[in-house]
């Protein structure tokens, strides 16, 4: 029997299997250049027809294209309708605006009392101090009242009239304070130093007042003996504690408004609550000459 050559199946073998791979990539690379050429030389009009019916099909909105120089005419525009309308302002800049007006008011007041005080400032009977939110004017005692006294010296007419015809043009709300050293007081007029404060505050405010100074600007405050800023060990330093203090305020709307017709205010209605709560209160006065205020649980 003849043998077989082991070599006769290799040679019977396609040995062409390369072009089928071949043919696949050219046909490939063909299609490839067909797209790119059919993308190069797309028809406008069935493009926009394309993109239409995509669009619709998405629901989705054409945007216009917007160049930078329409951008910017645009923020012109924009800007010039809100500086030509009268009836519309940008609240947050007026708000600024404000702030800081009331704060250079508040520096030429108080310019305008160290002008006009610089004597008495320079013998330390008058004092100026402050900051942004508020000025205060301190007025000693004796510049103004005898000892244990709230009646006006001679001296005080004049002096507060002249800080009146400062005050009167601005419309800041004022706090007149009052305070006294420790030194005990018992008259019939005033059985202790709340009351002479407080009518030494009040005497000053009424004074303001009959100046020319609104007079629902101000309020009236008796601190008595209770604030000192110096040591009541001393005689200087209780002539320093004997004082009528003028705060002024930046904040226009600080001072408390009434509504005199129509539904109460909020302010009101928390006034008419204490009020009817009164009764209710018990004062308690302490050792050190202090008051103490609770609710009395037999009134109800």
């Amino acid at each position: 029997m003849p043998r077989r050559d082991p070599h006769s199946s290799h040679d019977q073998e396609n040995h062409e299997r390369w072009l089928i791979s071949y043919s696949d990539f050219i046909t490939l690379l063909f299609a490839f250049f067909v797209v790119m050429y059919s993308i190069s030389s797309v028809n406008e009009g069935k493009y926009k027809v394309l993109s239409k019916t995509l669009i619709g099909a998405f629901d989705v909105v054409e945007k216009k294209q917007t160049s930078s120089s329409n951008l910017v005419e645009l923020g012109e525009y924009v800007k010039n309708s809100l500086i030509d309308f009268p009836g519309q302002s940008n609240k947050e800049g007026d708000l600024v605006d404000t702030d800081q007006a009331q704060k250079s008011q508040l520096g030429q007041l108080s310019e305008q009392v160290e002008s006009a005080f610089a004597d008495l400032i320079e013998d330390k009977v008058i004092a100026i101090n402050g900051n942004e939110t508020w000025v205060e004017i301190s007025l000693s005692s004796g510049l103004l009242f005898g000892s244990g006294s709230a009646t006006p010296s001679a001296a005080a007419q004049p002096i507060l009239e002249e800080i009146a015809g400062i005050l009167s043009g601005y419309k800041n709300p004022i706090r007149v304070e009052g305070f006294t050293d420790n030194v005990p007081i018992s008259s019939t007029v005033f059985p202790s130093n709340w009351e002479l404060s407080s009518a030494r505050s009040a005497t000053v405010v009424r004074l303001l007042a009959q100046a020319g100074v609104e007079a629902n600007r101000m309020a009236a405050i008796g601190y008595g003996e209770y604030q000192p800023v110096a040591s009541n060990e001393t005689a200087e330093g209780r002539n320093e504690n004997r004082r009528v203090v003028l705060v002024v305020s930046k904040d226009l709307d600080l001072r408390r408004t009434a509504s005199g017709a129509g539904e109460p205010t909020a302010e009101s209605a928390e006034d008419n609550t204490f009020l009817k709560e009164k009764n209710n209160v018990k004062t308690l006065e302490l050792e050190g000459g202090g008051l103490l205020f609770t609710k009395d649980e037999k009134k109800k």
